[in-house]
């Protein structure tokens, strides 16, 4: 029988690998966002889950460490959501290829 720390170590590794391959993947700003709050979300999950299903009174600290996570997951967002205003304003898009050229010297 699988323990549930497996279980949930394995569940925290999808989302790691899911939120990887999406950074890799993704073609707009948008996507790559996603994908990242995947990767903290799964590094979330196994915090809370190591810390509860590990002996050693941890639960506090663990639950402290994920709102720890979130709060960088939502500052992470708010600040890529502000750039990327700022990038469609400029560039009328946020699809990356497009953001790669460099703009003539003289405009």
């Amino acid at each position: 029988m699988t323990s549930p720390l497996a279980l949930f170590m394995l569940a925290a590794l999808l989302l790691l690998a899911i939120g990887l391959v999406g950074l890799i993947s993704r073609r707009t700003l948008v996507g790559m966002l996603i994908s990242v709050e995947m990767l903290l979300n799964g590094a979330g999950l196994s915090i809370v889950a190591a810390a509860k299903l590990t002996p050693g009174g941890l639960d506090g600290l663990g639950q402290l460490a994920a709102i720890f996570v979130m709060g960088l997951a939502a500052a992470e967002a708010a600040l890529v959501l502000a750039m990327m205003v700022v990038v469609y304003r400029r560039f009328d898009t946020v699809a990356t290829e497009a953001l790669t050229t460099l703009k003539d010297a003289e405009s």
